[in-house]
């Protein structure tokens, strides 16, 4: 099931998104905001494959809205406004709805819903392992990019994505990938999970001190109690000295 929520601030029109969704057997409404701010709340602390979002909302519109989330979810724009059309595609939406529109075009544009989130489920996609240059390969939005492996830094968990951090980027690579599946195919001499939350690049380790690991970008992370005594145990296997 593609678990999603209807954004709208007219409430007739947030009514029919949500009969819409109800409607197709692959979607489960999982709730409905009266405006863009509500839905940032939401999603914040309850992620959700797919959105069917108004644009033209006060406080916060649609498109500013689509624009401040770090790992989107599947986006469909519902306006009555044909003029955003161009900018919809900007933030990679699946689909721009022009009100009104009847259940037909809703299917069609929840059809394409399911084509991507299949395509970013699928296994094959996720993740290649580590080639002879020491890189892997991962999909992210709609694209597959090849990470080299000394140019990981950190990992960082947040929900069903990963953000992976590399040297010289200012912006990580998303990727809705687990820590599982990534460790898998990382080589275990090199990375390490020190916490629930993140997994390190055991070269870019500049300094450990109680209960932290700063990294050689300045980025300080904390050891989880649960993985301090395997991070202990690899510290002391290098430790030089009394």
């Amino acid at each position: 099931m593609i678990d999603c929520l209807a954004i709208d601030d007219e409430p007739l029109a947030l009514k029919q998104l949500e009969s819409y969704i109800k409607k197709v057997p692959f979607l489960e409404l999982k709730g409905a905001c009266p405006s863009a701010t509500k839905a940032l709340e939401y999603i914040n602390s309850e992620p959700v494959d797919a959105i069917f979002l108004d644009i033209n909302m006060p406080d916060l519109n649609g498109m500013e809205f689509a624009k401040q989330l770090v790992a989107p979810p599947l986006i469909v724009f519902t306006t009555a406004y044909s003029e955003y059309a161009i900018d919809s595609y900007k933030v990679q939406a699946v689909d721009y709805l022009l009100k009104p529109f009847g259940f037909d075009d809703f299917l069609r544009a929840a059809n394409k819903v399911k084509e991507q989130y299949d395509y970013r489920h699928s296994e094959i996609n996720s993740i290649a392992g580590p080639d002879k240059d020491n890189a892997i390969f991962l999909k992210t939005d709609y694209k597959v990019v090849r990470v080299s492996l000394s140019q990981i830094t950190y990992i960082e968990g947040m929900s069903e994505y990963l953000k992976i951090h590399t040297d010289g980027e200012k912006q990580p690579i998303v990727a809705l990938l687990s820590f599982k599946k990534i460790e898998d195919r990382l080589p275990a001499g090199r990375f390490m999970r020190i916490h629930k939350s993140f997994l390190i690049n055991l070269d870019e380790i500049k300094e450990v001190t109680k209960g932290h690991v700063l990294m050689m970008n300045d980025v300080s992370l904390p050891i989880g109690d649960y993985y301090r005594d395997a991070f202990n145990a690899w510290l002391d296997s290098k430790f030089i000295g009394k």
